[in-house]
């Protein structure tokens, strides 16, 4: 048989999900509280105090007093109705007495990058997808399926001492599915003929890229499950989303997707931004606002050291009282990498906003990216006016 008669091996993608991630990596610092509703998003001041004895005292969910929001829950949290992105107060009302930590990012990251490098071991064409998700393309690899996912499961394990839930299907749509549906710690294998079994029975917006206002629509067109959204009339999709987002529809429904694991790409930007506890005014809270911005901005170009970008366009984001968010942004003649450059454009961008309510928000983001050779280093500029030149 020539070579290119050679039939492909099928398509096996794999969709590997951390399980509850960042509050997973504190019960390993806090293995006392496994079990438990843990909430993680409190500020600095939720850190746990230790006492004389050495015993642990952790703050409570029902003395937040602010309205940040949770980062992510324990699944004994979320049994009493707590997840991701809740307000923290409408959480204390539902779960009062759920421990509260703080975020940890540096802690997440680093146990971040300790599961990508065991998965690369077993399996190295991988496609980041965020801090604690990845894609992974196994169709070259001779193992059975559910061999190599034990393996990989059991590589993450060793590496971090956490448990990640991971699927593979023929395509990414499948997989992204799949990896939800054993949790936690789960391991689920998926073809194209349990698609009515396990597939079809799912709300609609269990379909990444239909997001809720897409959701409430199809609800008001009586489709609720992805089943119902196979069996649509293609007119009527058509009339209500428009002839391409129609069609996109319709074939995942039906479980279809080409999208290849993409193994290298290029972010389109970096961006860093705080939501304050309470909502500053520009002039009395001058200091508070000049130091979030100087942090932002340092933040921003130490992403960019670490991950070997520069950039040429800087921009801001404000969400003022009001709701209302504005952005603006300041390209550079020349590529960039340095804290106080990023500083002092993304200043001119501020000057350009008219400060008539008081900042629930602010964001610091650099676009046009590149990897040079040679990059200049992230630096670290001084504290300044939020105004300043």
């Amino acid at each position: 048989m020539a070579l290119s008669d050679t039939p492909s091996a099928p398509r096996r993608i794999a969709h590997l999900d951390m399980d509850a991630f960042f509050a997973s990596v504190e019960l390993l610092r806090y293995p006392d509280l496994r079990g438990r509703p843990v909430v993680v998003g409190g500020r600095a001041v939720s850190q746990p105090a230790t006492d004389k004895n050495g015993n642990r005292n952790y703050a409570r969910l029902r003395d937040y007093v602010g309205r940040g929001v949770i980062t992510t829950s324990t699944y004994e949290a979320r049994a009493l109705g707590v997840f991701s992105a809740m307000g923290m107060m409408k959480a204390a009302q539902l779960a009062p007495d759920a421990i509260l930590l703080p975020a940890d990012f540096a802690a997440y990251r680093r146990y971040s990058n300790l599961f990508k490098a065991a998965v690369a071991q077993v399996a190295p064409s991988i496609e980041d997808r965020g801090i604690d998700e990845i894609y992974i393309d196994l169709t070259e690899h001779a193992e059975p399926s559910l061999e190599i996912a034990q393996r990989i499961k059991a590589a993450v394990k060793d590496a971090t001492g956490l448990v990640c839930s991971i699927a593979i299907s023929p395509n990414k749509l499948l997989s992204k599915i799949g990896s939800d549906l054993d949790k936690p710690d789960g391991l689920t294998l998926l073809s194209m003929d349990d698609l009515p079994t396990r597939i079809w029975p799912l709300p609609v917006r269990k379909i990444n890229g239909i997001g809720p206002k897409a959701g409430v629509k199809l609800e008001g067109l009586g489709i609720s499950t992805i089943a119902q959204l196979a069996q649509a009339r293609p007119d009527l999709l058509q009339e209500h989303f428009g002839l391409t987002y129609a069609r996109w529809l319709l074939r995942v429904a039906h479980g279809l997707d080409e999208r290849p694991v993409v193994l290298h790409s290029t972010p389109k930007s970096i961006s860093r931004e705080t939501t304050f506890e309470r909502d500053l005014h520009v002039l009395h809270d001058k200091a508070a606002l000049s130091e979030a911005f100087l942090r932002l901005c340092t933040q921003v170009a130490g992403d960019l050291e670490r991950k070997g970008y520069v950039g040429r366009t800087i921009g801001i984001k404000l969400r003022f009282d009001d709701f209302r968010t504005v952005t603006r942004d300041f390209t550079l003649p020349v590529e960039t990498a340095d804290a106080h450059t990023i500083h002092r454009a993304a200043g001119q961008c501020l000057k350009r906003i008219v400060m008539d309510h008081k900042i629930r928000l602010l964001g610091v983001r650099i676009g046009a990216l590149s990897q040079p050779g040679a990059q200049p280093g992230g630096g670290q500029t001084t504290q300044g006016e939020l105004f300043s030149d």
